[in-house]
């Protein structure tokens, strides 16, 4: 192969995960997650992971290993370099099996340090992570704020790493990720977009997630309020959380759902449109015409 790893990325419901795992069964390869959400044990239905309809361990289907899905607990926090490091684990174990590295998921920050590797941002301390967390809890817009005007992401995990990095060391995120970077996993990698057409995904969005509800949805949602789990890891999570609290129905939680995961995806797309150069686009829900292709290029 000319290549030591394939990239399958792209927006949610967009069809990628099928796809990887028919990949895998051509090329003799093993899936490796690069999603933030389906890292999370506990909403398999909610995050739309591949385990959503299985029973068991979370490190095979169907003949094909499976690396770093359902992994973590719900109030577990795992920084890009945490990832970086995991992936570099599966990714040598995935070598040392003879079999192809599958890296497959959404979330652009772990796709581009596997591609691009990593700024020597300093450990950060506990104390000053706790501070960085009950500042954006208390007041998000105000800690946004305390932000330079080039950092543009909205969601307060990324916001909360900022204000971290930025009370550790002095220096912004954004000055960081400007210079020299380290440990590129895959640079080399075979790049793939799944890039349906926005009301292809619309429509996708909006049938799975009344499907989902109807699955196991429910009972993930009702087990992370019995444990008091971190609810905001995953769009969904907070929505069944609070119909199952009285707070909303199911059709306000439907719709709501529906809304930020259309967000989600937006941004998805706009990030990979801009941050990810990829060797081929998929511009459809890939098919098995899309396969052959795919593996010609190998």
């Amino acid at each position: 192969m000319k290549h030591n790893a394939i990239i399958i990325a792209g927006p949610t419901a967009s069809g990628k995960s099928d796809f990887a795992h028919k990949l895998a069964k051509r090329v003799n390869g093993a899936i490796i997650n690069c999603d933030s959400v389906q890292i999370y044990r506990g909403i398999e239905n909610i995050s739309a992971s591949p385990f959503a309809e299985t029973s068991g361990t979370f490190d095979e289907i169907d003949g094909v290993p499976y690396k770093l899905f359902s992994i973590l607990s719900l109030n577990e926090h795992i920084s890009v370099a945490d990832y970086l490091a995991l992936a570099k684990k599966a990714f040598d174990e995935v070598v040392a099996m003879g079999k192809t590295p599958i890296f497959v998921g959404g979330t652009g920050y772990y796709i581009n340090v596997l591609i691009n590797g990593i700024s020597q941002i300093p450990e950060i301390s506990s104390e000053n992570r706790n501070r960085a967390r009950e500042l954006v809890e208390k007041d998000i817009v105000g800690a946004k704020k305390m932000l330079p005007s080039d950092f543009s992401a909205n969601d307060p995990q990324r916001i909360a790493r900022a204000l971290e990095v930025f009370f550790e060391t002095g220096t912004h995120i954004t000055d960081w990720q400007k210079m020299p970077r380290a440990g590129a996993l895959v640079p080399n990698a075979l790049k793939i977009l799944i890039a349906p057409e926005r009301e292809v995904l619309l429509k996708r969005i909006a049938s799975r997630i009344p499907e989902m509800i109807r699955g196991g949805a429910l009972e993930e949602g009702a087990n992370i309020l019995k444990n008091n789990l971190d609810a905001t890891r995953a769009i969904g999570a907070v929505q069944i959380c609070d119909m199952l609290s009285g707070k909303i129905s199911e059709i306000e939680a439907i719709e709501n759902w529906t809304v930020k995961t259309n967000q989600y995806a937006k941004r998805q797309r706009t990030w990979f449109n801009g941050q990810y150069d990829a060797d081929i686009i998929i511009k459809n829900v890939p098919n098995d015409e899309d396969l052959e292709r795919v593996i010609v290029a190998l």
